[in-house]
């Protein structure tokens, strides 16, 4: 920059020895490039943010699915085993019950008969 002395009012008058329009232009570019590049990469960020997320929530809602399932499963297996022990239990008083009568009626008592005959 050169600087002359205005000799009618005795200020000073700045004079660009170098063509600065350029120079703003190629760096305003360059900014905006920049900057442009950064929101690229900033909405490629949240893009891979959100996909993650979503997933993340996909597989979360799938493992609680995949509990309730479980439990109702093992809820029901809890209900099966139960009915199982108290149809064995039934089984047993009903074989106790068949055993007692087929003691108590003569057509099932053991006969000694042919023994006798001979």
């Amino acid at each position: 920059m050169e600087t002359e002395l205005d000799e009618d009012d005795g200020t000073f008058t700045n004079i660009s020895l170098v063509d600065d329009t350029v120079d703003s232009e190629s760096a305003v570019l360059y900014t905006k490039q920049e900057n442009e590049l950064s929101i690229m990469n900033c909405d490629i960020d949240d893009m891979e943010n959100q996909v993650e997320m979503e997933e993340k929530t996909r597989l979360i809602n799938q493992v609680l699915e995949l509990q309730h399932t479980l439990e109702d499963l093992s809820a029901r297996v809890d209900a099966v085993k139960e009915e199982n022990l108290k149809l064995k239990s039934e089984n047993q008083v009903l074989g106790q019950y068949i055993e007692n009568l087929m003691s108590a009626s003569s057509v099932f008592q053991t006969t000694d008969t042919k023994s006798k005959r001979k």
